[in-house]
């Protein structure tokens, strides 16, 4: 039955293979009751009923699974409407309890990340912190979960992709003859030569940086490479994996001489994850994920970086508060995070600054201009100077903001987009309060979150296992009512009018890209050579640059590495038409009223147009003694739709990074032949071998092409749209019909199932109503506890 695909976005369960699985086991109470340890008292009656809801519902349907598969067990064949309804049962008893919420913490060397983390979940010293330099070498996520040791899973690079990284890595560090004194200085000043050679010296030892890919490939690593690719910690105390963990994920410096074994595996290092035991301050289903700021020369890594910030639902850009007022880091990272709002799920942004105890008293009061008081200590003057930065930022993120997505992108509704933290006096408390470090505040933001989200998902899932329950309980009826097939033949034309009526509305929220795309492209033709120009000149010239130039070439166009600001030669190429279209793109994938662009308005209403036909037919018809027929007809294309917008938003980053995918794909073999040019003078003749071929991209149309490659995108995004909306709407009205059908067979009686279901969805009302009446009376029991002074030791 080849339709069932459409109505999840995924292929079934083949019926044959799981057919008769056991469905999971449901978690111990005392497990689950741990959960929620990070929860005050009155969040944690909200969630344990949101829980119990959930955990019966999983009851119910398991039990209804048990008797269908009691009922065909003897059964030759089983009809296609009864593969449909177990299959179905069994997804849903599977599925997940709520997806992990991933808070991306995105910033730049030394601006604290770890340090944050560290803060948040209480454990002072856990990552590894340095005021110096870059400490955390890759990405590293933290949760916590209900496993009684703290765990830590050190991924590395397959065989492959490190083969991969050792071909380009030998390539850059290839001499093909003697160099001068100065152009032999100037080389080995490069930081593309200086991060290859550290590299193949950490893995094979020193003198590794002179031999070539195929001796490389016969010489032993210093240490021994586990065949599984995934290294595994556990301790019983925090500070223990702390110990173990610090040399896999703390950069090491290139004047290291210790001879600690785990360091000599850092470059084959993907991503780190950190699990810890029952969290009274982060709750499961949270991950904090510590991302540096510029990604990784390695692809798989590179890639690796890129799609951790598109699965972020939120991005905090952390900036230490002496960097906070400009630097081209600083704005490159909250570019990044706002793509990330474009291309991947991200809907929430905030700026985090860190450090935010430190002031020179002295230059800030001379600097100060004069406000409705004096300062009269360094406490006052930290507080005046943090807020002065809340309400600066905040006004810039907002504004920045706008111009990039549309008006009523929710995070422009956000109360706080600017946090002022301080993770050293969170521990100290010698200047500021705990509450005024704000480390409280994120906590309280990530509790928010996973609340909401517990509630949405709930919510959700009740509602279609209830959509379920009232199909199985339709396919045990025998009534056969008056004029069937008439009805659901005038249901089915209608539905067939208005899916042409989506298609053509979804077509023009595309078309509304066209004119953007244009300008943008008008707007690329006149000033690549611009933007060409600032990507390939360095302050000092050449000097030094001349590998890492190889490296760019190396990687199509891409240069990533640990200290170096990111370049991207393909992303820059295309800015300016990114420019013309991220407000109009922002709004063909955002939320609310019904527009002329915007896509998920109008398959809801979409949605509801069918839902009210349902409803009117059924009267007409009689349904009204079936209230079964209607009502699974009704839930079931909420979740046929729910499932499409999950199918959008997963291939939206495909549409968003077209351009820069085109431009890269026509850019190619520019790139592979500047990458051979060495020699004399080989940085310059490299530029001038990139400008060429630029230029004559550009005059053979690269960005016409690249604008037609993205509507060409729009355009199966479309055809996938229909296609699933149009098989999902046939399987759903074909299994509505009459059992004349042949789709049934008798099956086991579920009616009290059915019963205890109905209540369950009833009570998904009452459910909400408590939590909301719960809210209140923390609000009210917090306004009227009185605020807490300063640490001792500020007053006057």
């Amino acid at each position: 039955m080849a339709e069932m695909k459409d109505v999840f976005g995924q292929e079934p369960h083949p019926v044959e293979d799981d057919l008769y699985k056991e469905p999971m086991r449901k978690r111990r109470k005392s497990d689950r009751d741990q959960r929620f340890r990070a929860f005050p008292s009155v969040e944690q009656g909200a969630l344990k009923e949101y829980e119990k809801l959930e955990s019966r519902t999983r009851r119910v349907l398991s039990n209804t699974y048990q008797k269908l598969i009691q009922s065909v067990f003897l059964d030759d064949s089983i009809p296609n409407g009864v593969k449909y309804l177990i299959n179905r049962l069994l997804a849903l008893i599977e599925k997940p309890t709520v997806d992990p919420i991933y808070i991306g913490l995105f910033g730049s060397t030394g601006a604290g990340k770890s340090s944050l983390i560290n803060a948040i979940i209480q454990q002072a010293m856990f990552l590894p912190v340095s005021g110096e330099s870059i400490c955390t070498s890759c990405i590293v996520q933290v949760s916590s979960g209900c496993c009684a040791q703290y765990e830590a899973k050190i991924h590395l690079l397959s065989d492959q992709e490190w083969r991969e990284e050792l071909k380009n890595l030998t390539k850059l560090l290839h001499r093909t003859e003697e160099l001068g004194r100065e152009e032999a200085d100037a080389w080995n000043r490069d930081e593309a030569v200086e991060e290859a050679t550290w590299k193949l010296q950490m893995i094979y030892g020193n003198g590794a940086e002179s031999k070539n890919y195929e001796e490389l490939l016969r010489a032993k690593p210093k240490r021994k490479i586990p065949t599984s690719r995934v290294i595994t910690l556990k301790a019983e105390e925090a500070e223990e994996l702390s110990i173990k963990l610090d040399p896999y994920i703390r950069t090491q410096r290139r004047d290291w001489d210790g001879e600690a074994a785990e360091m000599h595996i850092w470059p084959l290092i993907k991503h780190v994850e950190v699990t810890l035991p029952k969290s009274d301050l982060i709750p499961e289903g949270v991950v904090l994920v510590d991302i540096p700021g510029t990604g990784d020369f390695n692809s798989k890594r590179d890639e690796m970086w890129k799609k951790t910030i598109d699965n972020c639902s939120v991005i905090w850009v952390i900036s230490d508060i002496e960097r906070v007022s400009g630097g081209r880091a600083h704005e490159d990272l909250l570019n990044e995070s706002i793509k990330a709002c474009q291309r991947g799920f991200c809907r929430d942004v905030a700026l985090v600054v860190t450090k935010a105890d430190k002031l020179h008293l002295p230059e800030y009061l001379r600097e100060r201009k004069a406000g409705n008081q004096d300062i009269q200590s360094q406490r006052e003057a930290v507080l005046e100077r943090n807020e002065m930065i809340k309400l600066q930022r905040t006004r810039i993120l907002k504004e920045k903001l706008k111009r990039k997505l549309p008006a009523d992108f929710k995070v422009l509704e956000a109360s706080d987009l600017v946090y002022t933290v301080s993770a050293q006096e969170y521990w100290q408390q010698a200047l500021l309060t705990e509450e005024e470090t704000e480390i409280p505040k994120l906590r309280e933001y990530v509790r928010k979150r996973l609340l909401d989200k517990k509630r949405r998902t709930v919510t959700k899932y009740v509602t279609e296992a209830f959509g379920l329950l009232l199909l199985t309980d339709s396919f045990s009826s025998t009534q056969n009512l008056p004029n069937e097939h008439l009805h659901m033949s005038v249901l089915r034309r209608f539905a067939e009018e208005k899916v042409e009526l989506l298609e053509k509305a979804i077509g023009q929220c595309f078309a509304c890209m066209e004119q953007p795309l244009q300008e943008g492209v008008r707007t690329a033709r006149t000033s690549y050579r611009c933007i060409l120009r600032a990507c390939l000149v360095r302050s000092k010239g050449n000097q030094g640059f001349h590998q890492t130039l190889k490296a760019v070439c190396l990687k199509n166009g891409i240069y990533a590495s640990r200290t170096l600001a990111r370049i991207d030669l393909n992303e820059a190429l295309t800015q300016p038409i990114y420019d013309q279209i991220d407000p109009v793109f922002g709004s063909i994938f955002r939320t609310g009223k019904p527009t002329g662009s915007a896509l998920m308005p109008h398959i809801d209403a979409f949605k509801h147009s069918l839902q009210e036909k349902m409803t009117e037919i059924g009267i007409r018809s009689g349904w009204k003694y079936d209230s079964c027929k209607k009502n699974f007809l009704i839930q079931e294309i909420s979740a046929i739709l729910g499932g499409l917008e999950d199918h959008i938003l997963r291939r939206k980053r495909r549409v968003y990074e077209s351009l820069t995918a085109s431009v890269q794909s026509d850019l190619k073999l520019c790139y592979e032949e500047a990458a051979q040019i060495t020699g004399k003078k080989a940085c310059e003749r490299m530029k001038d071998a990139i400008r060429r071929g630029v230029d004559r991209q550009v005059a053979e149309g690269m960005f016409e092409r690249a604008q037609e490659r993205m509507q060409h995108q729009f355009q199966q995004l479309k055809t996938g749209i229909v296609e699933k909306v149009k098989g999902s709407i046939t399987t759903m009205l074909t299994l509505a019909s009459s059992q004349g059908d042949g789709l049934y067979k008798e099956l086991a009686d579920v009616g009290s199932e059915y019963k205890e279901m109905e209540k369950l969805h009833r009570s998904l009302r009452e459910v909400a109503e408590n939590a909301r009446l719960r809210k209140g009376m923390q609000e009210f029991l917090l306004r009227a506890s009185p605020s807490k002074a300063g640490p001792p030791g500020t007053s006057l």
